[in-house]
Protein backbone atom coordinates (compact mmCIF):
# COMPACT_ATOMS: atom_id res chain seq x y z
CA UNK A 1 0.00 0.00 0.00
CA UNK A 2 1.27 3.61 -0.99
CA UNK A 3 2.32 6.30 1.88
CA UNK A 4 -1.04 7.89 0.09
CA UNK A 5 -3.41 5.44 0.33
CA UNK A 6 -2.18 4.75 4.02
CA UNK A 7 -2.46 8.35 4.75
CA UNK A 8 -6.22 8.53 3.22
CA UNK A 9 -7.12 5.10 5.41
CA UNK A 10 -5.57 7.06 8.04
CA UNK A 11 -7.72 10.45 7.95
CA UNK A 12 -11.00 7.82 7.23
CA UNK A 13 -10.42 6.03 10.25
CA UNK A 14 -9.97 8.52 12.80
CA UNK A 15 -13.30 10.83 11.09
CA UNK A 16 -15.08 7.45 11.95
CA UNK A 17 -13.50 6.76 15.34
CA UNK A 18 -14.57 10.66 16.18
CA UNK A 19 -18.39 10.29 14.78
CA UNK A 20 -18.75 7.08 17.18
CA UNK A 21 -17.26 8.87 20.06
CA UNK A 22 -20.05 11.69 19.52
CA UNK A 23 -22.88 8.89 18.92
CA UNK A 24 -21.73 7.37 21.88
CA UNK A 25 -22.35 10.45 23.75
CA UNK A 26 -26.24 10.22 22.61
CA UNK A 27 -26.93 6.50 21.96
CA UNK A 28 -27.28 5.34 25.92
CA UNK A 29 -29.94 8.05 26.59
CA UNK A 30 -31.84 8.46 23.38
CA UNK A 31 -35.10 6.86 25.10
CA UNK A 32 -34.91 8.63 28.41
CA UNK A 33 -34.41 12.13 26.48
CA UNK A 34 -37.42 11.65 24.28
CA UNK A 35 -39.95 9.97 26.79
CA UNK A 36 -38.63 11.48 30.27
CA UNK A 37 -37.17 14.89 29.90
CA UNK A 38 -39.38 16.04 26.86
CA UNK A 39 -41.82 14.60 28.06
CA UNK A 40 -43.24 13.08 25.51
CA UNK A 41 -44.11 9.40 26.05
CA UNK A 42 -42.65 6.00 25.99
CA UNK A 43 -44.88 5.45 22.75
CA UNK A 44 -42.96 8.70 20.86
CA UNK A 45 -39.52 7.25 22.58
CA UNK A 46 -40.10 3.60 20.45
CA UNK A 47 -41.49 5.55 17.19
CA UNK A 48 -38.48 7.58 17.45
CA UNK A 49 -36.19 4.25 17.39
CA UNK A 50 -38.58 2.80 14.64
CA UNK A 51 -37.93 5.99 12.67
CA UNK A 52 -34.09 5.16 12.50
CA UNK A 53 -34.77 1.62 10.95
CA UNK A 54 -37.37 3.06 8.54
CA UNK A 55 -35.20 6.18 7.55
CA UNK A 56 -32.24 3.54 6.74
CA UNK A 57 -34.63 1.61 4.89
CA UNK A 58 -35.57 4.33 2.73
CA UNK A 59 -32.41 5.54 1.73
CA UNK A 60 -30.15 2.58 1.53
CA UNK A 61 -31.43 1.16 -1.55
CA UNK A 62 -30.11 4.13 -3.41
CA UNK A 63 -27.07 4.40 -2.05
CA UNK A 64 -24.98 2.15 -3.56
CA UNK A 65 -26.06 3.80 -6.67
CA UNK A 66 -25.16 7.19 -5.71
CA UNK A 67 -21.68 5.86 -4.29
CA UNK A 68 -20.47 3.94 -7.55
CA UNK A 69 -22.03 6.86 -9.48
CA UNK A 70 -20.46 9.69 -8.27
CA UNK A 71 -17.76 8.56 -5.94
CA UNK A 72 -18.36 8.10 -1.99
CA UNK A 73 -16.75 11.16 -0.62
CA UNK A 74 -19.54 13.57 -1.99
CA UNK A 75 -21.89 11.24 -0.29
CA UNK A 76 -20.10 10.44 2.77
CA UNK A 77 -19.94 14.76 3.35
CA UNK A 78 -23.51 14.78 2.36
CA UNK A 79 -24.58 11.74 5.03
CA UNK A 80 -22.37 13.33 7.82
CA UNK A 81 -24.12 17.26 7.13
CA UNK A 82 -27.54 15.57 7.55
CA UNK A 83 -26.48 13.44 10.90
CA UNK A 84 -24.96 16.75 12.01
CA UNK A 85 -28.90 18.51 11.37
CA UNK A 86 -30.54 15.09 12.83
CA UNK A 87 -28.52 15.10 15.82
CA UNK A 88 -29.12 19.07 16.47
CA UNK A 89 -32.36 18.57 15.48
CA UNK A 90 -33.02 16.01 18.33
CA UNK A 91 -30.92 17.92 21.00
CA UNK A 92 -33.55 21.32 20.56
CA UNK A 93 -36.56 19.55 19.74
CA UNK A 94 -39.89 20.19 21.49
CA UNK A 95 -42.80 18.40 20.31
CA UNK A 96 -43.22 15.29 18.57
CA UNK A 97 -43.34 16.25 15.10
CA UNK A 98 -39.80 17.90 15.34
CA UNK A 99 -38.09 15.07 17.38
CA UNK A 100 -39.35 12.52 13.94
CA UNK A 101 -38.11 14.44 11.65
CA UNK A 102 -35.01 15.42 13.37
CA UNK A 103 -34.90 11.17 14.12
CA UNK A 104 -35.61 10.58 10.62
CA UNK A 105 -32.75 13.17 9.14
CA UNK A 106 -30.40 11.91 11.87
CA UNK A 107 -30.77 8.22 11.36
CA UNK A 108 -30.80 8.41 7.02
CA UNK A 109 -27.63 10.35 8.15
CA UNK A 110 -26.03 7.50 10.07
CA UNK A 111 -27.36 4.50 7.23
CA UNK A 112 -25.88 6.61 3.97
CA UNK A 113 -22.18 6.68 6.62
CA UNK A 114 -21.77 3.09 6.71
CA UNK A 115 -21.07 2.00 3.28
CA UNK A 116 -19.46 5.07 2.13
CA UNK A 117 -16.34 4.30 4.93
CA UNK A 118 -16.93 0.65 3.93
CA UNK A 119 -15.87 1.74 0.47
CA UNK A 120 -13.50 4.21 0.99
CA UNK A 121 -11.77 1.96 3.39
CA UNK A 122 -11.85 -0.80 -0.10
CA UNK A 123 -10.74 1.92 -2.20
CA UNK A 124 -7.68 2.72 0.35
CA UNK A 125 -6.98 -1.25 0.66
CA UNK A 126 -5.65 -4.04 -0.58
CA UNK A 127 -6.04 -7.68 0.17
CA UNK A 128 -3.25 -7.81 2.25
CA UNK A 129 -4.23 -5.32 4.36
CA UNK A 130 -7.96 -5.33 4.46
CA UNK A 131 -8.92 -7.52 7.24
CA UNK A 132 -6.65 -5.05 9.42
CA UNK A 133 -8.45 -2.38 8.08
CA UNK A 134 -11.62 -3.47 8.65
CA UNK A 135 -11.04 -5.06 11.94
CA UNK A 136 -9.38 -1.79 13.31
CA UNK A 137 -12.84 0.13 12.30
CA UNK A 138 -14.68 -1.64 14.06
CA UNK A 139 -12.43 -1.84 16.95
CA UNK A 140 -12.51 2.21 17.22
CA UNK A 141 -15.94 1.94 16.37
CA UNK A 142 -16.38 0.15 19.71
CA UNK A 143 -13.95 2.33 21.57
CA UNK A 144 -15.14 5.24 20.45
CA UNK A 145 -18.90 4.21 21.49
CA UNK A 146 -17.76 2.64 24.71
CA UNK A 147 -15.58 6.33 25.94
CA UNK A 148 -18.60 8.46 24.74
CA UNK A 149 -21.35 6.56 26.60
CA UNK A 150 -19.12 6.75 29.73
CA UNK A 151 -19.02 10.62 29.74
CA UNK A 152 -21.98 10.97 28.67
CA UNK A 153 -23.33 8.87 31.64
CA UNK A 154 -21.08 11.82 33.48
CA UNK A 155 -22.60 15.15 31.31
CA UNK A 156 -26.44 13.79 31.91
CA UNK A 157 -28.79 15.25 33.96
CA UNK A 158 -32.58 14.43 33.56
CA UNK A 159 -33.22 17.28 35.39
CA UNK A 160 -31.70 19.52 33.10
CA UNK A 161 -32.55 19.40 29.70
CA UNK A 162 -29.69 21.85 29.27
CA UNK A 163 -27.13 18.51 29.38
CA UNK A 164 -28.96 16.82 27.07
CA UNK A 165 -28.45 19.54 24.33
CA UNK A 166 -24.94 19.63 25.35
CA UNK A 167 -24.78 15.90 24.46
CA UNK A 168 -26.05 16.30 21.37
CA UNK A 169 -24.07 19.10 20.15
CA UNK A 170 -21.35 17.01 20.47
CA UNK A 171 -22.61 14.33 18.54
CA UNK A 172 -23.44 16.72 16.31
CA UNK A 173 -20.05 18.56 16.04
CA UNK A 174 -18.57 14.83 16.03
CA UNK A 175 -20.33 13.88 12.51
CA UNK A 176 -19.08 17.13 11.45
CA UNK A 177 -15.64 16.39 12.29
CA UNK A 178 -16.10 13.30 9.84
CA UNK A 179 -17.19 15.11 7.02
CA UNK A 180 -14.45 17.37 7.07
CA UNK A 181 -11.80 14.99 7.40
CA UNK A 182 -13.26 12.78 4.42
CA UNK A 183 -13.62 15.95 2.48
CA UNK A 184 -9.22 16.42 2.92
CA UNK A 185 -8.76 12.75 1.02
CA UNK A 186 -7.91 12.26 -1.97
CA UNK A 187 -8.86 8.53 -2.69
CA UNK A 188 -6.94 6.81 -5.25
CA UNK A 189 -7.27 5.93 -8.41
CA UNK A 190 -5.99 2.49 -9.58
CA UNK A 191 -6.04 0.39 -12.46
CA UNK A 192 -8.59 -3.23 -12.64
CA UNK A 193 -6.56 -5.82 -10.42
CA UNK A 194 -8.21 -8.71 -9.12
CA UNK A 195 -8.59 -7.77 -5.43
CA UNK A 196 -11.57 -5.31 -6.31
CA UNK A 197 -10.41 -2.01 -5.61
CA UNK A 198 -12.43 -0.34 -7.77
CA UNK A 199 -11.70 2.14 -11.13
CA UNK A 200 -13.76 4.87 -13.07
CA UNK A 201 -15.88 2.63 -14.31
CA UNK A 202 -19.37 3.27 -14.35
CA UNK A 203 -21.73 1.47 -12.03
CA UNK A 204 -23.60 -1.00 -14.63
CA UNK A 205 -25.61 -3.85 -13.81
CA UNK A 206 -27.84 -2.77 -10.90
CA UNK A 207 -29.65 -4.77 -8.47
CA UNK A 208 -30.42 -7.71 -11.13
CA UNK A 209 -26.38 -8.15 -11.39
CA UNK A 210 -26.53 -8.57 -8.04
CA UNK A 211 -28.91 -11.01 -7.70
CA UNK A 212 -27.48 -12.93 -9.73
CA UNK A 213 -24.18 -13.16 -7.68
CA UNK A 214 -25.19 -16.43 -5.94
CA UNK A 215 -22.42 -16.11 -3.51
CA UNK A 216 -23.45 -12.66 -2.81
CA UNK A 217 -26.72 -13.83 -2.37
CA UNK A 218 -26.14 -16.78 0.36
CA UNK A 219 -23.91 -13.91 2.04
CA UNK A 220 -27.00 -11.49 2.49
CA UNK A 221 -28.39 -14.20 3.64
CA UNK A 222 -26.27 -15.45 5.91
CA UNK A 223 -25.83 -11.62 7.15
CA UNK A 224 -29.82 -11.37 8.06
CA UNK A 225 -29.01 -14.58 10.13
CA UNK A 226 -26.33 -13.31 12.13
CA UNK A 227 -27.30 -9.87 12.82
CA UNK A 228 -30.91 -10.96 13.80
CA UNK A 229 -29.17 -13.58 16.33
CA UNK A 230 -27.01 -11.42 18.12
CA UNK A 231 -27.27 -7.29 17.09
CA UNK A 232 -31.01 -7.69 17.11
CA UNK A 233 -31.33 -9.15 20.62
CA UNK A 234 -29.11 -7.11 22.57
CA UNK A 235 -32.04 -4.57 23.58
CA UNK A 236 -34.88 -6.58 23.47
CA UNK A 237 -35.15 -10.27 24.10
CA UNK A 238 -32.18 -11.03 25.48
CA UNK A 239 -31.98 -8.05 27.88
CA UNK A 240 -35.71 -9.12 29.02
CA UNK A 241 -34.97 -12.36 29.65
CA UNK A 242 -32.03 -11.68 31.76
CA UNK A 243 -34.16 -9.22 33.97
CA UNK A 244 -37.28 -11.44 33.94
CA UNK A 245 -36.04 -14.96 33.42
CA UNK A 246 -32.65 -14.54 35.09
CA UNK A 247 -33.55 -12.16 37.98
CA UNK A 248 -30.37 -10.11 37.71
CA UNK A 249 -30.57 -6.34 38.13
CA UNK A 250 -30.10 -3.59 35.34
CA UNK A 251 -27.27 -2.54 36.91
CA UNK A 252 -25.68 -6.18 35.94
CA UNK A 253 -27.31 -5.57 32.71
CA UNK A 254 -25.15 -2.79 32.43
CA UNK A 255 -22.15 -5.30 33.27
CA UNK A 256 -22.63 -7.62 30.58
CA UNK A 257 -23.07 -5.33 28.17
CA UNK A 258 -19.73 -4.06 29.31
CA UNK A 259 -18.18 -7.17 29.02
CA UNK A 260 -19.09 -7.39 25.32
CA UNK A 261 -17.20 -4.18 24.49
CA UNK A 262 -14.29 -5.03 26.53
CA UNK A 263 -14.02 -8.74 24.91
CA UNK A 264 -13.86 -6.57 21.60
CA UNK A 265 -11.73 -4.09 22.12
CA UNK A 266 -9.29 -6.13 23.98
CA UNK A 267 -9.52 -9.29 21.81
CA UNK A 268 -9.66 -7.94 18.39
CA UNK A 269 -6.11 -7.71 17.36
CA UNK A 270 -5.12 -11.17 18.81
CA UNK A 271 -8.52 -12.25 17.08
CA UNK A 272 -7.15 -10.52 13.98
CA UNK A 273 -3.78 -12.81 13.86
CA UNK A 274 -5.57 -15.97 14.64
CA UNK A 275 -8.32 -15.84 11.56
CA UNK A 276 -6.68 -13.68 8.89
CA UNK A 277 -5.37 -16.52 6.96
CA UNK A 278 -7.92 -18.72 7.90
CA UNK A 279 -10.76 -19.74 5.50
CA UNK A 280 -13.27 -16.75 5.88
CA UNK A 281 -16.46 -19.08 5.27
CA UNK A 282 -14.94 -21.71 7.90
CA UNK A 283 -14.32 -18.59 10.51
CA UNK A 284 -17.93 -17.39 10.24
CA UNK A 285 -18.51 -20.91 10.82
CA UNK A 286 -17.29 -21.08 13.98
CA UNK A 287 -18.52 -17.67 15.05
CA UNK A 288 -21.83 -19.47 14.32
CA UNK A 289 -20.98 -22.69 17.51
CA UNK A 290 -19.71 -19.84 19.54
CA UNK A 291 -23.04 -18.30 19.88
CA UNK A 292 -24.89 -21.26 19.63
CA UNK A 293 -22.63 -22.04 22.96
CA UNK A 294 -23.78 -18.08 24.16
CA UNK A 295 -27.60 -18.70 24.10
CA UNK A 296 -26.94 -22.32 25.34
CA UNK A 297 -25.19 -20.12 28.58
CA UNK A 298 -28.37 -18.01 28.74
CA UNK A 299 -31.16 -21.03 28.65
CA UNK A 300 -29.06 -22.27 31.11
CA UNK A 301 -28.90 -19.13 33.17
CA UNK A 302 -32.62 -18.95 33.57
CA UNK A 303 -32.36 -22.98 34.84
CA UNK A 304 -29.85 -22.44 37.96
CA UNK A 305 -32.23 -21.26 40.77
CA UNK A 306 -30.01 -22.27 43.21
CA UNK A 307 -27.30 -19.69 42.74
CA UNK A 308 -27.76 -16.14 41.71
CA UNK A 309 -24.11 -15.69 41.43
CA UNK A 310 -23.71 -18.92 38.64
CA UNK A 311 -27.17 -17.57 36.72
CA UNK A 312 -25.17 -14.27 36.59
CA UNK A 313 -21.92 -15.17 35.30
CA UNK A 314 -23.58 -17.10 32.58
CA UNK A 315 -25.30 -14.00 31.46
CA UNK A 316 -22.26 -12.48 31.36
CA UNK A 317 -20.37 -15.18 29.25
CA UNK A 318 -23.13 -14.90 27.04
CA UNK A 319 -22.85 -10.93 26.42
CA UNK A 320 -18.52 -11.89 26.10
CA UNK A 321 -19.24 -14.56 23.70
CA UNK A 322 -21.20 -12.45 21.65
CA UNK A 323 -18.29 -10.02 21.60
CA UNK A 324 -15.70 -12.84 21.35
CA UNK A 325 -17.96 -13.61 17.77
CA UNK A 326 -18.13 -9.94 17.03
CA UNK A 327 -14.36 -9.69 17.00
CA UNK A 328 -13.85 -12.76 14.58
CA UNK A 329 -16.61 -11.28 11.97
CA UNK A 330 -15.16 -7.93 11.85
CA UNK A 331 -12.04 -8.57 9.78
CA UNK A 332 -13.58 -11.57 7.89
CA UNK A 333 -17.35 -10.47 6.40
CA UNK A 334 -16.63 -6.82 5.46
CA UNK A 335 -13.56 -7.78 3.60
CA UNK A 336 -15.86 -10.75 1.45
CA UNK A 337 -18.65 -8.39 0.73
CA UNK A 338 -15.61 -6.35 -0.67
CA UNK A 339 -14.06 -9.12 -2.62
CA UNK A 340 -17.28 -10.35 -3.76
CA UNK A 341 -17.99 -6.99 -5.72
CA UNK A 342 -17.08 -6.14 -9.26
CA UNK A 343 -14.77 -3.38 -9.27
CA UNK A 344 -17.43 -0.40 -10.64
CA UNK A 345 -20.25 -2.08 -8.02
CA UNK A 346 -18.07 -1.75 -4.76
CA UNK A 347 -20.91 0.83 -3.10
CA UNK A 348 -23.84 -1.11 -4.29
CA UNK A 349 -22.44 -3.94 -2.55
CA UNK A 350 -21.55 -2.47 0.18
CA UNK A 351 -25.02 -0.73 0.94
CA UNK A 352 -26.97 -3.89 -0.33
CA UNK A 353 -25.58 -5.52 3.17
CA UNK A 354 -25.99 -2.50 4.87
CA UNK A 355 -29.45 -2.91 3.78
CA UNK A 356 -30.19 -6.33 5.06
CA UNK A 357 -28.47 -5.70 8.33
CA UNK A 358 -31.07 -2.51 9.24
CA UNK A 359 -33.94 -5.18 8.24
CA UNK A 360 -32.62 -7.86 10.79
CA UNK A 361 -31.68 -5.43 12.90
CA UNK A 362 -35.58 -3.99 12.57
CA UNK A 363 -36.68 -7.66 12.86
CA UNK A 364 -34.84 -8.99 15.37
CA UNK A 365 -36.14 -6.60 17.88
CA UNK A 366 -39.29 -6.96 17.01
CA UNK A 367 -39.68 -10.53 17.12
CA UNK A 368 -37.28 -11.19 20.25
CA UNK A 369 -40.24 -8.17 22.07
CA UNK A 370 -43.03 -9.84 20.94
CA UNK A 371 -41.67 -13.09 22.23
CA UNK A 372 -40.48 -11.43 25.80
CA UNK A 373 -43.75 -10.11 26.21
CA UNK A 374 -45.64 -13.19 25.32
CA UNK A 375 -43.20 -14.88 28.45
CA UNK A 376 -42.20 -17.25 25.28
CA UNK A 377 -38.48 -17.68 26.84
CA UNK A 378 -38.32 -21.38 26.08
CA UNK A 379 -39.51 -20.79 22.44
CA UNK A 380 -37.18 -17.97 22.15
CA UNK A 381 -34.03 -19.74 22.97
CA UNK A 382 -34.58 -22.29 20.91
CA UNK A 383 -35.53 -20.37 18.24
CA UNK A 384 -31.95 -18.57 18.26
CA UNK A 385 -30.06 -21.70 19.04
CA UNK A 386 -31.43 -22.67 15.93
CA UNK A 387 -30.29 -19.40 14.00
CA UNK A 388 -26.92 -20.11 15.58
CA UNK A 389 -26.56 -23.16 14.23
CA UNK A 390 -27.87 -22.16 10.83
CA UNK A 391 -24.99 -19.15 10.62
CA UNK A 392 -22.67 -22.40 10.61
CA UNK A 393 -24.42 -24.53 8.14
CA UNK A 394 -24.86 -21.58 6.02
CA UNK A 395 -21.25 -20.60 6.17
CA UNK A 396 -20.45 -23.78 4.98
CA UNK A 397 -22.30 -23.65 1.97
CA UNK A 398 -21.32 -20.72 1.00
CA UNK A 399 -18.11 -21.45 1.28
CA UNK A 400 -18.55 -23.78 -1.65
CA UNK A 401 -19.53 -21.19 -3.81
CA UNK A 402 -16.37 -18.73 -3.18
CA UNK A 403 -13.24 -19.08 -5.22
CA UNK A 404 -9.87 -19.14 -3.32
CA UNK A 405 -9.01 -15.72 -3.46
CA UNK A 406 -12.49 -15.20 -1.87
CA UNK A 407 -12.59 -17.47 0.86
CA UNK A 408 -9.03 -17.24 1.86
CA UNK A 409 -6.75 -14.26 -0.23
CA UNK A 410 -3.73 -15.23 2.10
CA UNK A 411 -3.78 -19.00 0.81
CA UNK A 412 -4.81 -18.23 -2.85
CA UNK A 413 -1.99 -17.63 -5.46
CA UNK A 414 -0.85 -14.46 -6.58
CA UNK A 415 -2.07 -13.08 -9.86
CA UNK A 416 0.46 -13.35 -12.48
CA UNK A 417 1.58 -9.32 -12.85
CA UNK A 418 1.13 -7.89 -16.48
CA UNK A 419 3.59 -6.89 -18.09
CA UNK A 420 5.14 -3.42 -16.88
CA UNK A 421 4.12 -1.44 -20.44
CA UNK A 422 0.57 -2.74 -19.88
CA UNK A 423 0.04 -1.33 -16.56
CA UNK A 424 -1.40 2.11 -15.91
CA UNK A 425 0.19 4.55 -13.66
CA UNK A 426 -1.16 4.47 -9.58
CA UNK A 427 -1.55 8.44 -8.76
CA UNK A 428 -2.83 9.69 -5.14
CA UNK A 429 -2.09 12.50 -3.69
CA UNK A 430 -3.16 14.05 0.28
Amino acid sequence: MTTAMGAALRRIQLGNALSAFGNGFTVPFLFIYVSQVRDLGASTAGAVLAIFAVAALAVLPFTGRAIDRRGPLPVAIAASVTAAVGSMGLGLADSEPLVIVAAGLLGAGIAVIQPTLATMIVWCSTTATRSRAFAMQFFLNNLGLGVGGLLGGLIVDTDRPSSFVTLFSIEAVMFLVLGAAVATVRLPRVPRVDDAVPTDDRANGGLRALLGDRAMVQLCALGFVMFFACYGQFESGLSAFAVEVTRISPATLGVALAANTAVIVLAQFVVLKLVERRRRSRVIAAVGLIWTVAWVAAGASGLVHGSQAIATAAIISTYALFGLGEAMLSPTVAPLVADLAPSSRVGQYNSAFALVKQLALAVGPAVGGLMAGAGMYVAYIAMLIGCSLGITVLALRMGRRLTPAQDSPFRAPAPVPAPRAEREPMTASV
